[in-house]
């Protein structure tokens, strides 16, 4: 404050209104009014003391920009943590898209591997179907074919045997089947 006030009187010393000519120290001259009013009013500021509070003002707006910079800082930080957290959980979910993409891949191979031995299999089960269906139909057919043989056969033997066998012969054939079905079933 002594500083200060010494570099107001060296101000006024070196003041230009000292140069003039004329009594500088009486209420006539405007000048010594003026620099009686400023002495006065530069007075009534350090009695107040506006300068501390002004200077008070500026430290705490200072203060304020300050931690609004600190702010500032600390939400940069965070977002670039929020960011780089970000990025790793994308990189992450790709890596894990590629290997369900991987996934599906080898599981529709498989997939498509089974289905053609389960063709095969369905295949060459149809084909021994088949192949069963055809001996049975073929032994079906054969034993129709003998059956019919059999009874076209016993039907020439009947006609032969009746135009050449007497009744007395035909007894005697009745009764000797008899016997030998009678001694089979004993």
């Amino acid at each position: 404050m002594r500083l200060t006030f010494s570099a107001l009187i060296a101000g006024l010393v070196a003041s230009p209104a000292f140069a003039a000519s004329g009594a500088f120290f009486s209420l006539a001259n405007t000048d010594f009014i003026v620099l009686m009013a400023f002495i006065l009013f530069v007075g009534v500021l350090f009695y107040y003391k506006v300068p501390t509070l002004l200077g008070g003002l500026l430290d705490k707006r200072a203060d304020g920009i300050k931690s609004e910079l600190d702010e500032a800082h600390m939400l940069r930080e965070e977002a670039q943590t929020l960011l780089a957290s970000y990025e790793r959980k994308q990189q992450e979910v790709k890596e894990q898209a590629d290997r369900i993409v991987t996934a599906a891949k080898a599981e529709a191979n498989e997939a498509a591997d089974q289905a053609r031995v389960d063709l095969e299999k369905s295949i060459t089960r149809r084909l021994a179907a088949a192949e069963e269906q055809i001996g049975s139909a073929q032994a079906a057919a054969v034993k129709e074919v003998r059956d019919q043989a059999i009874v076209i056969a016993i039907a020439a033997a009947k006609d032969v045997i009746a135009k050449k066998m007497t009744a007395a012969e035909g007894n005697a054939l009745i009764d000797s089947a008899i016997a030998d079905v009678d001694a089979k079933l004993h």
